[in-house]
């Protein structure tokens, strides 16, 4: 019986290339996620300690909270925010006691040099759609900065200021959102960095993190309340998200839509459904010594131990063909390929020289390539080889 409804369905339209073609596409593009998706990861803590005092330090766990090490506790003042940048192997931290941040080797957390300093207490540190920096400051002017990745000052972004500024996000249509942790509010900037008001003024009581929900909601950590809460696209309020934290601080967020969230007054990392649903302590409170968590991060590695890339622009020029050239941005960056078919086998790897990966010997169809970068970090490409001219 369940073949035959089926069946009918296919067969309700008409079976036409294009529509076969579209429906393998599709077949392909979920298996391809769910190969994206087996990854492994790192978590990365930054422990605020006893804030303006030390000890302050970035922990690193497994994926499963365990195996605490100390990745960083040198050249820390009160830090606040983690920020990787695979393609250099470096890690960015906001320090808000020095009013500095700092380079780290991304490998072994070793200090290199400052990227930035005299700003007036940095805090969220984020890349933004044009690939620069966005820095929010907690004193000062409370102006968002913008930075080049090499660390040069580009300008102050917003028109105007917002006091203790902790998180910040993006909507779909590019306006960026701050949230104001003594002013229990969050306020919106256009795309241009032009004030548009507050967004947010009322059941809020010490904002930290910020970020956007995959139907549009805007969902807050609140702090001093207690909670993370909802609010709609019009930023009304729609209730608690999730209840029962106490200063939480930090988010992150794996491929599956978990949440990762510290919470400080346990100094444990909590685990919950996307729904919002409590899972456990992923990490256990005083775990390698954490005190305060107040930033947390996701690392993705691959089975090698190399770190993924997350690309701002794609690697071939083109996807789909049986010749794949490679963008300018990437001449002489790339080591090796892997090539996997649409079940998921190893059909392919090549020791890679040149600027253009020929195809033609492997048969048409849905391929991922992952790619190993020179600076050991690495990449993941989709492609459709397709011998039609």
């Amino acid at each position: 019986m369940a073949n035959s409804i089926k069946a009918r369905i296919w067969l309700s339209s008409p079976i036409t290339k294009p529509h076969v073609m579209r429906v393998l596409f599709t077949l392909a593009l979920l298996f391809i996620a769910f190969l994206t998706h087996a990854q492994n990861f790192e978590i990365y803590v930054s422990d605020a300690g006893n804030f303006n005092k030390p000890p302050w330090q970035i922990l690193k766990f497994d994926e499963d909270g365990k195996n605490p090490e100390v990745f960083i506790n040198t050249h820390l003042n009160w830090p606040q925010d983690i920020l990787f940048l695979e393609a250099s192997n470096e890690v960015l931290i906001s320090n808000l006691g020095s009013g500095c941040i700092h380079r780290h080797n991304a490998t072994t957390g070793e200090f290199i040099e400052n990227f930035a300093c005299s700003i007036k207490g940095p805090t969220r540190i984020k890349i933004g759609a044009d690939n620069l920096l966005y820095v929010l400051q907690w004193s000062g002017n409370g102006k968002v900065l913008r930075y080049k990745l090499d660390g040069s000052f580009v300008d102050e972004f917003t028109s105007v200021g917002v006091s203790q500024s902790i998180g910040l996000d993006w909507d779909d249509n590019g306006n960026l959102y701050v949230s104001s942790y003594n002013g229990d509010l969050v306020r919106k900037f256009d795309e241009d960095g032009d004030d548009m008001g507050v967004f947010i003024n009322s059941n809020l009581a010490g904002p930290t993190n910020i970020w956007f929900d995959s139907n549009g909601d805007l969902l807050v950590a609140d702090y001093d309340g207690n909670a993370v809460k909802r609010f709609d696209s019009d930023g009304k309020y729609q209730g608690n998200f999730i209840s029962g934290l106490s200063n939480c601080e930090g988010v992150a967020f794996f491929p599956n839509g978990n949440i990762l969230i510290g919470n400080g007054k346990t100094s444990s990392v909590r685990l919950y459904k996307s729904d919002g649903t409590y899972l456990k302590d992923l990490v256990q409170g005083g775990a390698g010594n954490l005190l305060t968590p107040n930033a947390v991060v996701l690392r993705t590695i691959d089975a090698t131990g190399s770190h993924e890339v997350n690309l701002q622009r794609p690697i071939f020029s083109s996807t789909i063909g049986s010749t794949f050239h490679i963008s300018e941005n990437y001449s002489n960056t790339i080591e090796r390929l892997s090539i996997y078919n649409s079940s998921g086998k190893l059909v392919d790897e090549i020791d890679f020289v040149g600027n253009r990966l020929d195809a033609g010997h492997l048969p048409e169809g849905f391929y991922l390539i992952t790619i190993q970068l020179t600076d050991g970090s690495m990449a993941r490409e989709k492609v459709i080889v397709n011998k039609q001219p």
